[in-house]
């Protein structure tokens, strides 16, 4: 027995880059998160310390080459004194490995590395991977919010929590 399959037609590139523009535009409106309103999206990014279990994080309207830009110089500031490499995982999304990137990575490139996951090699090589699962849990899986302002905020909650008192141990 065959199934039936419900005709979709995806995105044409056009459409698709439209879409994200009209997102861009949507966000460059709001100057504070008091603001935010629905149907603007929450990312955030994020790196988990070996060891310590800390979570570098940063919250964005958008996960674009840009953010990861400023992103890794965050966490370059953080540990650029240390004097030891630091070396980000990371999975092989389009944004990892964008040209944009290059002039921040030759900028950093003695003391930082992106070490690029091999393709379909599953999450459990990627420690940010297990915390995004018990950040999603603690925010409340599969929960609405009736606006991003509430979603912005019990995230930010649960964050702050894990940097008082980790909610997320990663053991290699």
């Amino acid at each position: 027995m065959q199934r039936a399959r419900l005709a979709t037609r995806p995105l044409s590139q056009s459409q698709s880059k439209r879409a994200e523009s009209l997102k861009r535009q949507a966000w460059g409106q709001y100057r504070s998160w008091s603001r935010i309103t629905s149907g603007v999206l929450l990312s955030v990014i994020g790196a988990v310390q070996y060891g310590t279990s800390r979570v570098i994080d940063k919250i964005v309207p958008h996960f674009d080459t840009e953010g990861l830009r400023q992103y890794i110089h965050q966490v370059m500031a953080l540990f650029r004194h240390t004097g030891k490499e630091v070396v980000m995982v990371a999975d092989r999304s389009g944004i990892h490995r964008a040209k944009k990137l290059a002039s921040t990575l030759t900028h950093w490139h003695e003391q930082f590395r992106l070490h690029l996951l091999p393709a379909h090699c599953g999450h459990h090589l990627n420690p940010i991977e297990g915390f995004w699962r018990v950040l999603k849990d603690r925010i409340g899986a599969g929960r609405c919010f009736p606006d991003l302002h509430q979603l912005y905020h019990r995230t930010r909650r649960v964050l702050m929590a894990h940097h008082e008192r980790p909610i997320y141990a990663f053991h290699w």
